[in-house]
């Protein structure tokens, strides 16, 4: 069961959650250095945002597919790629496993996020991996995985990481964010409550890794093997999804 919303002891700020509009069926994501471009067509829709600060010991993982969770990270300088990479995977690691109790835990990468201003690379850029870099944010509703490609991906990477283990019983593939800069942030993190959520409001969204950001007609034209590539879960509005964010993080 999710939490009751709205919540009076909760305050809440009126903002925009950009969604997939209704007959959008091209749905691809390219991304190249420092840019990003949906093919599928997105709308700003009014929605309601409770700050979920006062009561943030009140949800779970389980129930609302989110928590904040306190934690000090021993990087002094998330811009600087070369520490990011050496101290922050370990830290990661370590802190999923005490949220979920994981038996096993891998990372994929790390990605800054940013509304600031992202310097042009002037070098050209092949084989570009889309992680440990500086992007802008993903700024419509999402989730990073369909269903199927998490599952996909855990077998993968199980057998890869952990090639002498027994086979997983379940998994989670989660994303865990932090606030690098002081608050108030001009960009806040929005998450919606799980239990608020159907089905029938998401597709699927394809990931297309680039070096460079091909033409319209390019990204909406044939895409070999797309069945086999990364895909993010996208949503259609419906006015029942339950959102929050926490203040001053």
């Amino acid at each position: 069961m999710s939490m009751d919303f709205p919540r009076a002891d909760t305050r809440a700020v009126q903002t925009r959650i950009t969604y997939l509009d209704a007959g959008s069926n091209v749905n691809r994501r390219f991304v190249a250095p420092g840019e990003e471009v949906n093919t599928g067509t997105y709308s700003p829709h009014d929605v309601r945002v409770h700050d979920a600060r006062a009561i943030q010991d009140q949800f779970t993982l389980d129930r609302n597919g989110f928590v904040l969770a306190p934690h000090r990270s021993a990087v002094k300088d998330f811009l600087d790629k070369e520490e990011v990479d050496r101290v922050y995977p370990a830290e990661a690691l370590e802190l999923v496993k005490s949220l979920t109790g994981a038996s096993r835990v891998t990372a994929r990468g790390w990605m800054v996020r940013t509304s600031g201003q992202i310097p042009r690379r002037e070098e050209k850029v092949t084989g570009y991996t889309h992680q440990g870099g500086i992007q802008p944010p993903a700024g419509e509703a999402h989730i990073d995985f369909t269903p199927a490609c998490a599952e996909r991906m855990a077998r993968d990477i199980h057998a890869k990481e952990f090639p002498d283990a027994r086979p997983f019983s379940r998994f989670i593939a989660s994303s865990l964010w932090r606030a690098f800069s002081p608050p108030p942030q001009d960009w806040p993190l929005a998450v919606c409550d799980g239990g608020s959520v159907d089905d029938a409001d998401t597709t699927s969204n394809v990931l297309v890794v680039v070096d460079q950001i091909p033409d319209r007609e390019t990204m909406m034209g044939p895409l070999p093997d797309e069945a086999s590539l990364p895909a993010a879960t996208i949503f259609r509005h419906n006015p029942n999804h339950r959102w929050w964010y926490f203040s001053n993080m």
